[in-house]
């Protein structure tokens, strides 16, 4: 039912990806199986929330996934349905004998209703009889009517090992949360969705073919199939006839409520609530537990196998026993040891006192050190800023003192050019000036030449005689070097 329905939307949305959502996944071994028959028929894209509380469980449904080659398509979410949120729109949900262990029913329902997306499938297989699994008075008294023709080794519960001449009608509520909130399944779905189908079934006949008695009964033998068909069609009748209801229901939900519910006449969801004005009293029972000739077997060789049973039940009863001695034991041994660990706790408990007052102690200290290590920071900090301007002002420092050492180097190239040039020039000048000196002894002499040749001419002039052309050409040269040095 479950491939089919998610079968179903995976066709709608071909061209989509597809998640689903399975409520209580447990080991995942249904959502695996799911996740490897889509595969197999074409389906790839498409993923399978899996929640459920327990760590350990879903571990095991991870490895097993692996092997399976479906890892890709289930995702693992822990978390507890009564708190958990949905983070995504789904295509469907899947809730597979896990409503009934809801207590906040209520939340969980709205909860998938507003993450269902639209022609969304909410597909359910769950129990919706009285809380606890128990039986409502007017089916305990068919149950129990029923149960006065059963042979005695019939009456033996195989789950606590415990022979029960009457039916007891127990409360399972305390064991796992079961049943916690059975019997308001069927009206908040009513309430919170539409259904799209609908079967209810049995109610009388859950007793007889539980894990508790189911397997006291045989297919093999005639009397035993006989019963369990007598059981049913009472049952049938009973519920048909509204007197009594279901308490399992298989079923497919949505939000869209022009859907037309399938279900079997008269058998809708609404006529399989319980009427509280149909309800009878207390069940009544005989006084006598058996109706003895309601089997075929002989009543000694039943009390032989009822004995048989109390008998084995009575070994297992006794190993449980000398267990829960030997666990009394063990207890009381580290009970004795838990005191003697409490005294010596207790010790500690004094050490640590005086250490804690120690450690306050210290931790003042610390946070007067912290507050002096904060300011010395603050100084560091600070100390660091101010190092860091005067590194930058080194470093140009260091750059103009480049800069001026280029100059400098550039100036004393230029410098000791202009030396040699002074060199060459004094050398030059030194020249010139023994140049001068001869050429002043020179005219030295062309003076004293002079002053002969102007005595001379003095004399000419005197004598009337003139002089020649070598004196006016001295004369010449006498006076250009006076011009020119």
């Amino acid at each position: 039912m479950f491939r089919k329905y998610l079968a179903e939307q995976c066709q709608a949305r071909k061209n989509d990806a597809k998640r689903f959502l399975s409520i209580g996944a447990g080991n995942c071994d249904l959502e695996i199986g799911i996740g490897a028959q889509l595969r197999d028929i074409g389906y790839a894209d498409f993923v399978i929330d899996c929640l459920d509380l327990n760590p350990a469980m879903l571990e095991r449904g991870r490895v097993v996934a692996a092997k399976e080659g479906v890892a890709g398509h289930l995702n693992f979410v822990l978390a507890d349905f009564n708190e958990w949120n949905p983070r995504h729109d789904y295509d469907a949900v899947i809730a597979n004998q896990s409503l009934h262990h809801v207590f906040k029913l209520e939340d969980l329902l709205a909860r998938i209703r507003s993450s269902l997306k639209p022609h969304g499938s909410f597909v359910v297989s769950d129990m919706i009889g009285r809380n606890g699994h128990q039986r409502w008075p007017e089916a305990l008294e068919i149950v129990r009517q029923f149960w006065r023709k059963l042979p005695p080794s019939y009456r033996f519960n195989r789950q606590l090992h415990r022979y029960e001449e009457l039916y007891e009608n127990w409360d399972c509520v305390g064991e796992g949360f079961e049943g916690i909130r059975s019997q308001d399944i069927l009206p908040l779905l009513l309430e919170y969705f539409h259904f799209q189908l609908f079967a209810g079934f049995a109610n009388v006949i859950d007793p007889f073919i539980d894990r508790a008695f189911g397997y006291n009964f045989d297919p093999e033998k005639d009397w035993d199939r006989s019963f369990i068909d007598r059981v049913h069609q009472r049952d049938q009748e009973e519920i048909v006839s509204g007197r009594i209801g279901p308490t399992h229901m298989l079923a497919v939900l949505g939000n869209d409520r022009g859907v037309p519910t399938l279900f079997h006449e008269p058998l809708t969801p609404a006529f399989c609530l319980r009427k509280a004005s149909g309800v009878a009293g207390a069940a009544q029972v005989s006084e006598d537990a058996y109706e003895w000739g309601a089997w075929p077997h002989p009543a000694q060789s039943e009390l032989e196998i009822a004995c048989e049973r109390l008998k084995e039940a009575k070994v297992r009863i006794t190993e449980q026993n000398e267990r829960m001695l030997q666990l009394r034991q063990e207890l009381e041994a580290r009970t004795a040891w838990a005191l003697q660990l409490k005294q010596s706790l207790e010790e500690q408990t004094a050490s640590v006192v005086e250490r804690t007052a120690w450690a306050l102690r210290l931790e003042d200290d610390l946070k007067e050190r912290t507050a002096w290590s904060v300011q010395l920071k603050r100084e560091l900090e600070e100390q660091t800023a101010l190092a860091h301007q005067r590194t930058d002002w080194a470093q140009q420092l260091n750059r103009e003192l480049e800069e001026q050492t280029a100059l400098a180097l550039e100036r004393t190239g230029w410098a000791l050019q202009l030396n040699t040039e002074l060199e060459e020039r004094t050398a030059r000048t030194l020249q010139l000036n023994r140049e001068i000196e001869d050429r002043r002894a020179r005219e030295e002499q062309l003076s004293k030449q002079l002053d002969r040749l102007s005595w001379a001419q003095a004399l000419d002039q005197r004598f009337h005689r003139p002089l020649g052309s070598g004196f006016r050409m001295a004369v010449w040269v006498r006076d250009w070097i006076r011009h020119y040095l």
